[in-house]
């Protein structure tokens, strides 16, 4: 086959910019646990040894990790001064958790793929799964800390309203399951904005419902965000509204989860699902997000349900129309799209 010389070269220069990207993983990971960029943010523009002094940290470490930062576009160096800086926008991806864009989580999550690797080849080669539980603990809270800012940006303002009858529901007084709930972040969201009703978190990983339990006792809201070990097939009681944060594609048998919710349903009761953005046809999917979830996919989310009881792996790019049809397998025949994000689907289910 004849190389063409210059799409070679284009191969090249994205492949280089991608192994310096995953390669700066780490360097993310250390400015987000020594605290660099909120220290930058709160006291800039620093030499290396200021930074260092303030984090207590070495500056020779300092030094290279700011220069490396630097040449990835996030940070800022002045060579009359010495001094590295962080922009506005910087700072609110880097180094503003509670903001709407903080992406260091990510990287967490990044990580944990390198680190689990071994355990998805073995998949790979021989069928079954990784369950949730057997990934590395910084999965869990790297997926936390990613998704909070989001729920917390669209949950209350945006997602609740596009359901029909459901904030009225809540302002009054409802109970409210969470299924699928990790460390809690949308249930204690929810508990602070509805007082008056009562939200349940289930999720099958203990560690999780600890830590949610923990959160919602700092939060204040733990008299009415009750956490417990349960899985989506096997929670019980009878709600107004059941939630499913991205996590419906992540089970190994969602039609059984959604029949399952189905019969925990108060009457004119809701489903909500909320899943990762994907287009019906994977031509539509090549783009950055897809390659994102394709990635998030294929080490983490089509594991976890190949681990498990009929292994359907309808992963996070299973599109509307696949999700319409698992929906429908499970009992629901009024399904429409309330809202979306460019990062999720927003789905309202009635049986």
């Amino acid at each position: 086959m004849a190389v063409d010389g210059n799409k070679l070269q284009e191969l090249i220069g994205k492949m280089l910019g991608d192994v310096g990207a995953a390669m700066g993983t780490a360097l993310v990971l250390l400015g987000d646990k020594f605290g660099f960029y909120k220290t930058l943010a709160a006291a800039g523009p620093l030499t290396p040894a200021e930074l260092a002094s303030k984090t207590g940290t070495v500056e020779r470490y300092v030094r290279e990790w700011a220069s490396q930062q630097a040449a990835a576009g996030y940070i800022n160096y002045d060579a009359q001064s010495g001094r590295f800086s962080i922009s506005p926008e910087q700072a609110l991806v880097l180094a503003d958790e509670g903001g709407p864009a903080f992406f260091p989580a990510m990287y967490e999550i990044a990580a944990t793929t390198v680190r689990d690797e071994p355990k998805v080849a073995n998949a790979f080669r021989n069928g079954g799964g990784v369950g949730w539980h057997e990934h590395d603990p910084a999965l869990f809270r790297g997926t936390e800390r990613f998704f909070r800012p989001g729920y917390a940006m669209h949950l209350v303002s945006e997602w609740i309203p596009a359901l029909d009858g459901v904030r009225e529901k809540l302002e009054r007084g409802a109970r409210v399951a969470d299924v699928g709930c990790g460390h809690g972040a949308s249930v204690v969201l929810m508990a602070k904005a509805f007082p008056k009703s009562r939200f349940f978190g289930f999720d099958y990983h203990e560690p999780s419902i600890d830590r949610a339990r923990e959160i919602a006792r700092a939060e204040g809201v733990a008299d009415r965000a009750i956490f417990e070990r349960a899985s989506a097939k096997d929670y019980s009681g009878t709600f107004d509204l059941v939630a499913f944060f991205d996590c419906l594609h992540d089970m190994g048998d969602p039609v059984g989860a959604a029949a399952h919710v189905k019969s925990t349903l108060a009457e004119d009761g809701t489903w909500m699902v909320v899943e990762p953005f994907g287009n019906d046809r994977l031509e539509d999917n090549l783009n950055p997000i897809g390659r994102l979830f394709y990635a998030a996919s294929t080490m983490i989310c089509v594991p976890a349900s190949l681990s498990q009881e009929v292994g359907l792996g309808l992963g996070t790019q299973a599109g509307e129309a696949r999700l319409r049809q698992v929906l429908a397998a499970g009992g629901f025949s009024r399904v429409r799209r309330a809202t979306a994000t460019p990062f999720n689907l927003v789905l309202e289910a009635r049986p």
